[in-house]
């Protein structure tokens, strides 16, 4: 069976001088205007628009994940309590670093360890003595988790 192949190459070719025509057009009002030729292209060139730029973005994920930590959800508030020695910023910070990990189970071990006062990069953990201490960090790290993987919209 043979297909039969459309060919365009006209039609590219007339799309091309017309792209060429609007660059020699361009470039000669630059060479005529100077830096004026800008208004003829853009609108607001004097505008704050450069002063704005980026107001208009949404969150990063650590500022996201700080304002969920500065609210009254309850993991939020466990995770304060738990880490009352760091800033917000930085526990932001460490929890996203626990979110490149691939494996759920691998993310929730990483945030119990975060969430112990262990390092999450390489392999040093700190042992919990009490068992139950160990079971509730690890229901709070599923919890986080949860909260974290809704956060950045992965869910």
């Amino acid at each position: 069976m043979i297909r039969e192949v459309k060919n365009d190459c006209p039609s590219r070719f007339e799309e091309f001088l017309r792209h060429l025509e609007e660059a020699r057009k361009l470039q000669d009002d630059i060479l005529k205007y100077g830096l004026t030729a800008a208004d003829l292209y853009c609108e607001d060139v004097d505008g704050d628009w450069l002063e704005t730029w980026g107001d208009d973005e949404e969150n990063t994920f650590v500022e996201s994940v700080v304002n969920f930590l500065e609210s009254d959800d309850s993991v939020a508030v466990k995770v304060r309590k738990q880490l009352k020695d760091k800033s917000l910023q930085e526990i932001a910070t460490e929890l996203e670093n626990c979110l490149s990990f691939g494996e759920e189970e691998e993310r929730i071990f990483a945030l119990k360890n975060v969430l112990v006062g262990s390092v999450t990069s390489g392999s040093i953990y700190r042992d919990v003595s009490d068992e139950d201490d160990e079971i509730d960090l690890l229901d709070l790290a599923e919890e986080l988790l949860e909260k974290l993987t809704h956060i950045c919209g992965e869910d």
